[in-house]
């Protein structure tokens, strides 16, 4: 192994962060993109100073008509490495982006717990954690979807919990690209990924630059910081707002749930608005947006007999003294 830069920085970073223990069983989402072979080649070149065991899993949406040869790809630099591969190919190609991602985190999960794996690890570097950012703000998120990407997360909750981890997170996709090069990795070309109909493609190749040239030349860096922090003062506001729920929502049935007015008013509007948020994510049938919580929010103050105009699936907001009643009304 020619000991690197890339390696110091990954292996250092894995001793303060022990993001992925040793004896670890670590189930590598490799793509065949600079980004995934960058993080697989690392890791294998670790291993050993880490005692893992390491296999790979690739996902073939169908998209491209090239999808099966870039699945051949993969498989034959598992081959190479001398580690275990899984495909998982899609029955159908997913509809959407979302969908896509839905499915590949699924098979992810399920080759984990198939084969045995405690652990998950994609290539996400810090630029894509830039551009997600970005999407999200774009699309008017709040503190959780500035917050995103985090290096760890649950990936599977049974009883053998599998932990998705994202290593590269302190890597920019020119630091990937320079590895592949340096060690001369065969990357496979995604055509998609120059597609400027994807929003995030748009992101990436037309605004990030433009940010660089004309705002901040480490802008990525500054963007990652963001989530960083965003992360943890959103864990924080999460607990909080778990505490007070349990205090102040109680479901009746299954058409009816009650808010008590009196102990959701004394904390702070962050809190408030975090508690609301999580009951229409039990009742309603879809994600609730900023003016469905803010109308349940204005309630808490509202003088008795006040209501709300109806939510999706006809769920009604009502103040009823000391309580604010949320019920479904008949079809």
């Amino acid at each position: 192994m020619a000991w690197s830069s890339a390696h110091a920085k990954l292996h250092i970073l894995l001793r303060s962060q022990i993001l992925l223990p040793k004896n670890s069983r670590i189930l590598m989402a490799v793509s065949g993109g600079q980004d995934s072979l960058c993080m697989g080649r690392l890791l294998i070149e670790l291993a050993d100073k880490w005692q893992w065991q390491l296999a790979v899993v690739h996902c073939d949406h169908g998209w491209r008509g090239d999808s099966a040869d870039n699945a051949a790809h993969v498989l034959t630099l598992a081959k190479a490495w001398q580690v275990p591969a899984w495909l998982e190919v899609a029955q159908s190609p997913p509809a959407s982006e979302a969908a896509a991602r839905k499915w590949r985190y699924e098979s992810f999960a399920k080759v984990a717990r198939q084969q045995g794996y405690n652990y998950v690890v994609t290539g996400h570097t810090q630029s894509d954690r830039a551009e997600t950012v970005l999407y999200n703000l774009i699309r008017g998120t709040g503190t959780d979807g500035i917050g995103t990407l985090p290096w760890v997360r649950s990936l599977d909750t049974t009883s053998s919990p599998i932990t998705l981890v994202r290593p590269l997170l302190s890597f920019s996709r020119a630091e990937t690209i320079a590895l592949c090069q340096q060690q001369q990795i065969p990357i496979w070309e995604d055509s998609t990924n120059q597609d400027l109909h994807f929003r995030r493609n748009r992101i990436r190749h037309e605004l990030l630059p433009y940010l660089r040239s004309h705002f901040n030349p480490q802008v990525e860096s500054a963007l990652a910081q963001i989530a960083d922090i965003a992360t943890e003062e959103s864990a924080y506001l999460s607990q909080q707002a778990k505490d007070i729920y349990r205090q102040c929502i109680f479901q009746v049935d299954s058409k009816s749930w009650e808010i008590q007015r009196a102990v959701l008013k004394q904390s702070h509007l962050a809190i408030q608005r975090r508690v609301i948020r999580q009951l229409l994510q039990s009742a309603i049938a879809q994600p609730p947006n900023f003016l469905h919580i803010e109308k349940l929010v204005a309630l808490l103050t509202a003088p008795n007999g006040s209501q709300s105009d109806p939510y999706p699936g006809r769920w009604i907001a009502q103040v009823r003294g000391s309580i604010i009643r949320f019920t479904q009304k008949a079809s």
